[in-house]
């Protein structure tokens, strides 16, 4: 009896130190920081608060309030209802190596090939703007909205930012609203709206990486490159789809990605909302765009660069090529001349110049600041258009049934960038007619017929027409490489 007793006891007395202990250490509470394996502290930190009044909240310096999060849902509803499916049927040549085909001379096959994208609605009635890719040698272009298919009319293209712009027949289409590119800041959120993989009406979200961004894809001679970097996710089919703010608000049309498998690799590029603007007014008005030209080429500043034009400063861009005549020559510009500002707005990049331009149209007189030697020059520059005047440019395409083709004389400018003094571009070719026969294709340059300069395209079909014997045509192919051609008529 005596042994249970002393038991007890001293079975009480330890469960008073028990909890006494326990006690002790329910009221020491944690430190946030621990010691790493480099000894160094390292902050703990949680997402989790508790509003207890008892027990204090574990904070975080970084801590997002979920209520201060953006709701995409507005801005999603809003855009998808305003963003299309294209889809294009073109014909493709492919080569046959049956003996029927060596028999009957049918070296050529055609066979239909389908192509995808995305549109945006830029209006009530039925313009939607797009990639130029997208719709590139398309026969036939099909918009579908709604479950229902419009065949689209092709209203003009510019290769130069690779935008296109499509009707549709139909009526109080709820089109998009336009938010100024020039506002977006890197950080902000954005929402890439289109079809990737055939997948109607996809949303993606991420935020604006960079801006004027420069990834040289562009293969017109005059490219305009000065893209939105952003890691929304952008597939194949997402182009010419809408890259827009929290809003709703178009900010851009996506346009390329940035991957070596073809697909997202967190790098989607779109055209700013402002050069989108510019090209679909253009296009509506003149039925082609505007471009505005300097008469200079520029590059980008660099340590070597700088010291050989004697300046520290890395602030601005170089001028590389004057255009004798040209505008900035008239102005009193010169070759090594470095430029700071345009019209208040500041230049840094080869993507700054270019964007600032391309607002613009000929006949604009621009403010610019630029230095040379060190000292500060501010002049005013009248903008020339493509054929070195300062009046709306017009494209004229001239039919020559005659020879199977329609022909362009190329304008001043770009003869200039490729050392040429004449010559006739080829925009399309009718299969079986004689360009067709003698192997030419679509943007060829056409120079000279045994050695005489070709400088219209009348000239060019009057003398294939009539000529006999052999001919040597000279000819720049569509890199711009010079070559020659030998036929017997």
């Amino acid at each position: 009896m005596k042994n249970i007793i002393i038991n007890g006891i001293l079975s009480l007395v330890g469960g008073f130190i028990g909890a006494y202990i326990f006690s002790i250490n329910q009221s020491y509470t944690p430190s946030d920081q621990a010691e790493n394996k480099q000894g160094e502290f390292v902050n703990y930190t949680s997402d989790i608060t508790d509003s207890s009044d008892n027990l204090p909240a574990v904070t975080n310096s970084r801590r997002v309030n979920i209520n201060e999060l953006e709701d995409f849902s507005d801005a999603s509803k809003i855009s998808t209802e305003c963003v299309v499916y294209i889809r294009t049927i073109s014909g493709q040549e492919y080569e046959r190596y049956s003996w029927f085909d060596l028999f009957f001379n049918n070296r050529m096959n055609e066979r239909r090939v389908v192509g995808s994208g995305s549109g945006v609605i830029f209006s009530v009635d039925g313009y939607i703007v797009t990639n130029n890719h997208v719709i590139d040698e398309a026969n036939k272009i099909e918009v579908i909205y709604n479950r229902k298919t419009y065949e689209a009319e092709l209203i003009g293209t510019d290769p130069s930012t690779d935008l296109a712009l499509l009707k549709i027949n139909a009526n109080n289409l709820p089109h998009i609203n336009v938010s100024s590119s020039r506002n977006l800041e890197v950080g902000d959120w954005v929402l890439a709206v289109g079809n990737p993989f055939n997948l109607n009406s996809t949303v993606t979200a991420g935020i604006v990486s960079a801006k004027g961004r420069r990834i040289n894809i562009l293969e017109d001679i005059f490219p305009i490159e000065s893209f939105i970097q952003t890691d929304a996710a952008i597939n194949p089919g997402n182009s010419g789809g809408a890259l827009v703010n929290t809003k709703g608000e178009l900010v851009g049309i996506n346009t390329a990605i940035l991957s070596r498998t073809g697909s997202y690799a967190g790098y989607g590029f779109a055209v700013p909302s402002d050069i989108v603007t510019k090209v679909v007014n253009d296009i509506i008005k003149y039925g082609e765009v505007q471009k505005a030209f300097m008469g200079v080429d520029v590059l980008e500043l660099d340590e070597d660069l700088s010291n050989k034009l004697g300046t520290d400063d890395l602030k601005g861009v170089a001028v590389s090529v004057i255009e004798p005549g040209g505008a900035a020559s008239t102005a009193g510009m010169q070759k090594g001349d470095i430029i700071v500002q345009i019209d208040n707005f500041p230049i840094n990049t080869k993507a700054d110049y270019d964007e600032i331009l391309s607002y613009h149209k000929p006949g604009d007189k621009l403010t610019v600041k630029y230095k040379r030697e060190n000292k500060t020059i501010i002049k005013d520059v009248i903008l020339t258009n493509i054929d070195g005047t300062t009046g709306i440019s017009k494209k004229i395409v001239y039919n020559a049934e005659k020879i199977g083709a329609t022909f362009e004389v190329v304008p001043k400018l770009e003869r200039t960038r490729l050392g040429i003094e004449s010559g006739i571009r080829i925009s399309s070719i009718d299969r079986g007619g004689l360009i067709y026969k003698m192997d030419m294709d679509k943007n060829y340059i056409i120079l000279s017929i045994n050695n005489y300069k070709i400088n219209s395209p009348e000239d060019l079909e009057e003398i294939l027409v009539n000529i006999r014997g052999r001919v040597v045509l000279a000819f720049l192919d569509a890199e711009g490489r010079k070559k020659y051609y030998s036929y017997r008529f």
